[in-house]
C-alpha cells in the first residue's frame, strides 16, 4: 500500500512524531480502522524514548476531520447492527464511543500533544482537538459538535474536555445550538493558542515541539501533563498538591535536577539524562483507572 492509500501516516523527525490524517477525500472522517490505527500510533510515540513530542493533523486544507465515516446512512450510530467489530469495545451491553477511547488514550500519553488544525473540524474531529494540549489553526478553519443537530450527544468525552478548555458556558453554547464557531470566535475564547496562515501553520507547530524538546527534561513534562490532566477535576486542591510535593521529593535527587540547575546556571540549553520509559516516579500511587461499566 502506498503511502497516499495508508489511511493514517505516522513518521518521527527531530524529536516529533506526526500523526496525519490521510483520507482527504472523505475530508479524514474517522472510520473505525483509522480509529484504531490512531490509537495504535498513540501507543507507538509513547513508547519510544526518541519521540519528546507529538503533532496531529489532517491531509490537506479542507479538513482537519470532519467527524464520523457517515457512509452507513441512518445507521452510522446504530452500532448493534454493525456486527462483530463493535464489540471489542462492547461492555455489559453497552457499546462504548470509538471517540472516547481515543481522546482517553490521548488523556494518559506522556508526551505533549499538539494539534494542528489544517482546515475544518466537525464531530468527533473537534471532539478530538479538545482532549489534545495545545491547538493551532489556520485562520480559514471552522468548528462544529453538531450533534444535537444529528439527534445524539456529544461524543468522545467532549463534555469534560472542551470544559476544561473553554469553561462551561462557552461548551454548552457550542454544544447546545451545534452551530459553526469561525476561527476568530474559537481562539477568543481560548480554544486554540494562536492562528495562522496556511503555509505557517506546520512551521509554527514544530516551532512550539522543539521549544519544549530544547528546553525541558521529558520525563518532567510527562510529569507534568499527568498532573494537570488528572487534577483537572478533583474536588480539591489537596489532590494536586499530593502529587505535587512527590514529584518535588522523587525527582529532587535526579540527575534530570543536577543537569537542569547546571545548564541555567551556565547559561546553556540543558541535555536532560532522564527518559519516559525508565525513570517516570509514581506521583499518584492511589490512582486507579476508572473501569466503563
Amino acid at each position: 500500500m502506498s503511502q497516499e492509500e495508508e489511511p493514517l501516516l505516522y513518521e518521527v523527525s527531530e524529536g516529533i512524531a506526526t500523526i496525519t490524517i490521510n483520507r482527504p477525500g472523505s475530508m479524514n472522517t474517522l472510520s473505525i480502522p483509522v480509529m484504531i490505527a490512531f490509537v495504535d500510533a498513540i501507543d507507538k510515540a509513547d513508547a519510544d524514548d526518541e519521540v519528546k513530542a507529538i503533532i496531529i493533523t489532517g491531509k490537506g486544507e479542507r479538513a482537519f476531520c470532519a467527524g464520523a465515516d457517515l457512509s452507513q446512512g441512518g445507521a452510522t450510530f446504530d452500532y448493534a447492527s454493525q456486527g462483530s467489530i463493535r464489540e471489542k469495545l462492547k461492555v455489559n451491553g453497552v457499546f462504548r464511543d470509538w471517540g472516547g477511547w481515543m481522546t482517553l488514550r490521548i488523556f494518559n500519553c506522556l508526551k505533549p500533544v499538539i494539534a494542528v488544525m489544517n482546515g475544518s473540524a466537525a464531530g468527533v474531529g473537534a471532539s478530538l482537538l479538545a482532549a489534545m494540549d495545545f491547538r493551532l489553526a489556520a485562520n480559514h478553519a471552522k468548528l462544529a459538535f453538531p450533534f444535537v443537530r444529528r439527534g445524539i450527544v456529544p461524543d468522545a468525552a467532549s463534555s469534560w474536555f472542551l470544559k476544561q478548555a473553554v469553561g462551561l458556558p462557552t461548551a454548552l453554547d457550542w454544544c447546545m445550538t451545534g452551530r459553526t464557531v469561525l476561527a476568530d470566535e474559537a481562539f477568543s475564547k481560548g480554544f486554540y493558542r494562536s492562528l495562522h496562515e496556511s503555509s505557517e501553520l506546520m512551521p509554527a507547530a514544530r516551532a512550539l515541539a522543539q521549544e519544549i524538546i530544547e528546553n525541558a527534561s521529558p520525563v518532567s513534562v510527562a510529569l507534568t501533563r499527568r498532573i494537570f490532566w488528572r487534577t483537572a477535576g478533583a474536588e480539591h486542591p489537596m489532590e494536586a498538591h499530593k502529587a505535587d510535593s512527590r514529584g518535588i521529593s522523587m525527582r529532587g535527587p535526579s540527575a534530570d535536577v543536577k543537569e537542569g540547575i547546571s545548564a541555567f546556571m551556565e547559561k546553556r540549553k540543558p541535555n536532560f539524562p532522564g527518559k519516559v520509559s525508565t525513570d517516570m516516579p509514581e506521583v499518584f500511587p492511589y490512582w486507579e483507572e476508572p473501569e466503563f461499566r
